[in-house]
């Protein structure tokens, strides 16, 4: 199917979108050795599970903004293109557990967020489909047997208590082979998953009570650094700027003087390269809790300033991430505008591609109403517009303009491809990295 079949394509406004032609453009006739490249990092360092990436596209820059590895938002895909994840989930699991027959997929303690199981329920019928058995157990400590839930979709999803018999998990007697997480353990490592016999997709080291996201761009920046010798490119027109500072407590107002400084400091880095590609845009950042996901902790500064004249709503819902932990440690990242809007009253956009081990498989739009280009768009109010990647973002039409849908497209999936990768390296760095770039954060 072409991309043309679908029946919605996001606008883009071509008034601030024209440098992005010299973006694509590079990437297009690159693509050999970019999709050479890819393939040997990927022998290097395997692809986690499965990811999705948040792009913003501010026309003269496009770069991602988060990454998760516990994608929710499977039923926002284009069912059409149910195929690419069935097939992706086939080839990884041939690949890494070749025996596997029964999955235990543990999700968000959530009985309650529709959207998120009918997610979940989704997942689930692409495992059923790939060819292997799966059931649902969850870490909810009240559920002691098994929960029904019909959602709005009219699917049933059933929930069941997991148990642990010496070094494996089970439900009842189905012991399965591996166990798939889908909850990003932003509250910890659940001690009933430890030191398990069976493997564990993503591993425990993946998740939020581990991982934090200054790791995870720090990564990016040596990924893309590498990535743009090879094409002779300039990285910053697809890394985000970012750095980050000592402990804080925004309710005590400790720390407020660094992070003031440290904003100001990435402000003026930023204005540098508006002034060298001439973008009459002021500059901005957006300051954000160092783990954690669900668009919480969250907000965009345009002066040190500002920090110090937060007032107590703004600091009180600063201070707290998903599950209600203490935010004590912030990134500052460049802020990136997004230039993408939707429909006819054309409503901010941003990209979010869905990758299963290494291959693209779809996406969508995050649409808000209420937001603006330069404002986090993972917040109430969001909807979401279903989108396709045509041939998987891997093979590029040359017969096409650079702005023909299936370009852009392929070039959402070389950067969510860059970040995946960058999320590979955490778990496990390659040995051949240069150290000498370890501390490197700004371009």
């Amino acid at each position: 199917m072409s991309i043309e079949h679908l029946h919605a394509v996001p606008h883009l406004t071509t008034a601030l979108s024209g440098p992005l032609h010299d973006i694509e453009t590079h990437l297009l006739e690159h693509q050999a050795e970019i999709e050479t490249w890819f393939r040997q990092q990927w022998l290097r360092t395997p692809a986690p599970f499965y990811a999705s990436v948040d792009l913003r596209n501010a026309g003269f820059k496009l770069a991602p903004v988060d990454t998760n590895l516990f994608p929710a938002g499977f039923n926002n895909l284009n069912p059409a293109f149910m195929t690419l994840s069935i097939q992706a989930v086939q080839s990884v699991l041939e690949r890494i557990c070749p025996k596997a027959v029964r999955i235990l997929l543990i999700p968000e303690n959530h009985t309650r967020n529709q959207y998120y199981l009918e997610s979940i329920a989704t997942l689930q019928e692409i495992i059923t489909k790939a060819g292997f058995e799966i059931r649902i157990g969850s870490l909810l400590a009240e559920l002691e047997e098994k929960l029904a839930i019909t959602l709005p979709s009219g699917r049933e999803l059933l929930l069941e208590p997991i148990q642990r018999q010496g070094n494996k998990v089970r439900i009842g007697d189905y012991e399965p082979c591996l166990v798939l997480l889908n909850n990003d353990l932003s509250s910890g490592r659940p001690e009933i998953l430890e030191n398990l016999e069976q493997m564990i997709l993503p591993p425990l080291e993946l998740g939020w009570s581990n991982r934090l996201k200054s790791d995870h761009f720090t990564e990016y920046h040596r990924a893309t650094k590498e990535f743009s010798e090879l094409i002779d490119f300039d990285p910053w027109l697809i890394t985000p700027m970012f750095c980050n500072c000592g402990k804080l407590d925004f309710m005590k107002r400790e720390g407020e003087d660094c992070l003031a400084s440290n904003v100001d400091r990435m402000l003026k880095d930023i204005q540098k390269k508006y002034d060298e590609y001439q973008i009459d845009k002021p500059p901005f950042v957006i300051v954000k809790a160092d783990s954690g996901t669900y668009g919480m902790g969250i907000m965009t500064i345009h002066s040190g300033d500002e920090v110090r004249e937060l007032n107590r709503k703004q600091r009180t819902r600063m201070a707290k991430s998903k599950g209600g932990q203490a935010v004590t440690d912030v990134i500052i990242q460049e802020g990136v505008y997004t230039f993408e809007t939707w429909g006819d009253g054309q409503s901010v956009a941003e990209p979010v591609v869905y990758m299963v081990d290494h291959f693209v498989v779809g996406g969508f739009y995050r649409v808000h109403t209420g937001r603006g280009a330069n404002e986090n768009l993972n917040a109430p109010g969001m909807h979401f517009e279903p989108l396709a990647f045509a041939e998987t973002c891997n093979v590029p039409d040359y017969s096409k303009s650079p702005d023909a849908s299936p370009n852009r497209f392929y070039a959402y999936g070389v950067i969510a491809r860059l970040a995946l990768l960058a999320a590979a390296r955490e778990h496990t760095p390659p040995d051949w990295k240069n150290p000498a770039i370890h501390a490197i954060h700004l371009v």
